[in-house]
């Protein structure tokens, strides 16, 4: 498995609150933070909840 760096391009203000939960679970507090996680079917599920407010980038 590779890694991925995912940076939080769009607020979560005013979205439902599954997608602020996966977020949080993802370690993001702001918007423009990058994490870098490893690319495991459990984090790139986490990722089709939130595609339309990140930007995924394979490191």
């Amino acid at each position: 498995m590779g890694k991925i760096k995912i940076t939080l391009v769009k607020s979560p203000i005013d979205k439902h609150k599954r997608q602020k939960d996966t977020l949080k679970a993802l370690g993001f507090r702001k918007v423009n933070q990058t994490v870098e996680h490893e690319a495991t079917p459990q984090i790139m599920g986490m990722l089709k909840v939130v595609n339309h407010m990140v930007q995924v980038v394979e490191a």
